[in-house]
């Protein structure tokens, strides 16, 4: 009964309406519920590198503890994402989106009052396997509520949307933590979390069906759920793991997220304060705007990549220049400002290429494993950040020299450039991988 509650609609409504797919600012408004969760999961992920001072004094960590601590959120991340593809594909993403926001805010809440490093490492672990469910859940949206030419059009601004939730993240959570302190932030970040998912539950239909409309899917929903009659959870996710694209693009798309999300996430901020005077405001600035370019470069690949036919061209030479792009960043030390800004910027615009994964993976597959395959292909994307975030930590405290400046450790430019370069190797052996891929030409495959 209370899975009803403000779903339905007087029978003559959904009789006018059947024939008829869904209106663009309906679809969108079922679709930006879920991307509000993705939004605030992109915030949470990267909320760590301005606090970094704050949280290592708060539980006396180490590079290579703050490190894992911050990764705890990829952890849980990653261990959803299969799981959330096939229970969406099962059961439809409305559900998983509302307990998904629940338990999230109250792993913000753990976080907000945690006493010690293992009580945040449990707060962090609990929001990354609920946010998680957030990507996923809203491609499942955009296969029922859009035409599958806006699939790659979604993913890309899906990716902006949690960008500005990253954004958030920087300067603006960086002059409130200094204002209110860090806790206190985090504590409103739980009730807002808290009270989206209460209006997800009122609001969200998993199909357009419920709202007297005609379904983008190529299967009606049973009893008022989105999987289709017959598709096993496991069989599903066998059929998905025998494609070639699908494998690849687990592997590969790990490679440019890693760059991004590895120093714009986490080390970004002390490496610019340490290595070139800045402010921590004003480096928390300059990675906010290498992830502001990050989403325009979303949009820019998914639109271009849908003119022109063609997803594999566009990955590769994109990845490419990226990782020309961030050598420089690497090896060149102290760059006059405004280059380093206009480096930092292309990097973040040229390295959303992975956004092409999520469209690519799901035209190498049937279109009612959209939810699974979206699932592999999101889990590819945060193995980047999860495996590298920690990486660099435990080779910037192996290498340190005993430098400290007001009792906080600085790290040495060599053991920033040691620590970084693993995400280069990463990306050449992507660029390899992606040689062996097939191409699509955006069209689904039946």
């Amino acid at each position: 009964m209370l899975a009803n509650v403000g779903c339905k609609m007087p029978l003559r409504s959904l009789q006018h309406h059947q024939d008829k797919y869904p209106p663009p600012h309906l679809a969108w408004a079922m679709w930006g519920l879920g991307a509000a969760l993705y939004f605030i999961g992109f915030y949470q992920r990267v909320s760590p590198a301005v606090i970094t001072v704050e949280l290592s004094q708060a539980f006396g960590l180490t590079a290579a503890a703050l490190g894992n601590l911050s990764a705890f959120y990829f952890y849980s991340y990653v261990a959803m994402q299969i799981p959330t593809g096939l229970l969406a594909d099962r059961f439809g993403p409305r559900v998983l989106l509302t307990v998904g926001a629940v338990v999230a805010g109250i792993g913000t809440a753990v976080f907000a009052m945690a006493p010690d490093a293992w009580a945040a490492s449990f707060g962090r672990l609990l929001i990354g396997g609920s946010v998680g469910v957030a990507f996923v859940s809203m491609l499942k949206l955009a296969s029922h509520w859009m035409p599958a030419r806006q699939f790659a059009l979604a993913s890309a601004v899906a990716l902006a949307v949690g960008v500005f939730g990253a954004v958030f993240a920087g300067a603006p959570l960086r002059i409130m933590v200094d204002e209110f302190g860090w806790r206190a932030m985090m504590w409103a970040s739980a009730g807002v979390t808290l009270l989206l998912g209460v209006i997800t539950w009122f609001f969200v239909q998993d199909d357009p069906t419920a709202r007297g409309y005609k379904s983008y899917a190529d299967h009606a929903p049973v009893d008022g759920q989105s999987g289709q009659p017959g598709i096993g959870v496991f069989s599903g996710l066998k059929e998905a793991l025998h494609n070639r694209n699908v494998i690849l693009l687990f592997f590969i798309a790990g490679a440019p997220s890693s760059t991004i999300l590895t120093f714009a996430g986490l080390w970004g901020v002390p490496f610019l304060t340490t290595h070139y005077g800045l402010s921590a405001t004003n480096a928390a600035g300059l990675c906010s705007a290498m992830m502001v370019a990050w989403a325009i470069g979303s949009l820019s690949y998914g639109a271009l990549s849908d003119r022109i036919g063609r997803r594999k061209p566009l990955y590769i030479g994109g990845l490419t220049i990226s990782l020309v792009l961030w050598a420089a960043l690497i090896y060149l030390p102290r760059l006059p400002y405004g280059l380093l800004a206009a480096l930092m910027v292309s990097i973040g615009f040229f390295g959303a290429n992975f956004i092409l994964s999520f469209a690519f993976a799901k035209e190498s597959s049937p279109a009612r494993l959209a939810g699974t395959v979206s699932g592999i292909a999101n889990m590819g994307v945060i193995q980047g950040p999860m495996t590298m975030q920690p990486l660099v930590g435990i080779i910037l405290y192996r290498t340190w020299s005993g430098t400290t400046v007001e009792g906080k450790r600085v790290f040495e430019l060599a053991s920033y450039q040691q620590g970084f370069s693993l995400m280069l190797i990463w990306g050449v052996i992507a660029v390899m991988l992606l040689l062996f891929t097939r191409e699509t030409f955006c069209r689904q495959r039946a």
